[in-house]
């Protein structure tokens, strides 16, 4: 499995990628903060062409298989394995489950 990153996506920072560029989507005009980690088959959407891309706030950790939707994310952020966000995230949160909720 490839990556896709669309154009117009911003990085503050390059990710930490743990297990490579295995599976691992960002859309076009996503936003990376500094010192994130992406592990694989990571998607982190678009909402639709030309509209609003998910923003990643600084020293977050996004787990395997995960999918991020056109959202906004904190600081700090922890997302679970298979975890589907649906709803922004303020910072120093974990979020879990399908669809994703804070714990």
């Amino acid at each position: 499995m490839g990556t896709a990153i669309g154009s117009g996506a911003q990085f503050k920072s390059p990710p930490i990628l743990r297990h490579g560029l295995n599976g691992i989507v960002i859309s076009h005009y996503a936003k990376i903060g500094r010192d994130c980690e992406l592990f694989q088959n990571v998607t982190i959407a678009q909402d639709g062409p030309n509209k609003k891309a998910a923003e990643i706030g600084d020293n977050c950790s996004i787990g395997a298989g995960a999918v991020i939707l056109a959202v906004t994310i904190g600081d700090n952020v922890k997302i679970g394995a298979n975890a589907v966000v649906i709803k922004d995230v303020p910072s120093n949160c974990t979020v879990v489950g399908n669809p994703g909720k804070i714990v």
